[in-house]
């Protein structure tokens, strides 16, 4: 089980890997964001996407997937997470790619208010086929500490 005190600044973990499908992509815009891009190639077309494009928020969903899935191969203490501090849609999805992800530990500290938890901050990217960022976030996450009493 991995707890607080394993997590080390620095560490950097690459994994998954989700193919993007039209019908996924048409199914998500419409019930959770039906702008015509997502939803007509026409209308698509008519805009700087150029063609049918993923919505940002399923593409965090899709990296969500790909994480959650790593996390099962990987026992840790973790809470949940206390939400992000940024997200930044860097390039278009389109259907027909193929995404993966990589993460990197870039910040943590024991909670103050809560000895028995810590905090960690991960940079996390997700990447196009061709190697191309199409997502960048700055993710909090919470943690059981092994010894509340414990420093860093």
């Amino acid at each position: 089980m991995k707890f607080y005190e394993d997590i080390e600044v620095g560490t950097k973990n690459a994994f998954g890997r989700y193919e993007v499908t039209r019908e996924e992509v048409m199914d998500f815009a419409s019930k959770y964001d039906p702008q015509p891009f997502h939803l007509d190639d026409e209308a698509a077309a008519q805009t700087h996407f150029g063609r049918l494009s993923a919505s940002g928020w399923h593409t965090c969903s899709m990296t969500m997937a790909m994480m959650v899935e790593n996390m099962k191969d990987e026992k840790s203490a973790g809470l949940g997470s206390p939400g992000v501090d940024q997200i930044r849609w860097k390039k278009p999805v389109y259907p027909g790619d193929t995404l993966r992800c990589e993460t990197e530990i870039i910040e943590k500290r024991r909670s103050a208010s809560r000895p028995e938890m810590g905090i960690f901050k991960s940079r996390i990217r997700t990447y196009n086929q061709d190697e191309v960022v199409v997502l960048e976030m700055v993710s909090n996450g919470l943690i059981r500490t092994r010894d509340p009493e414990g420093s860093d």
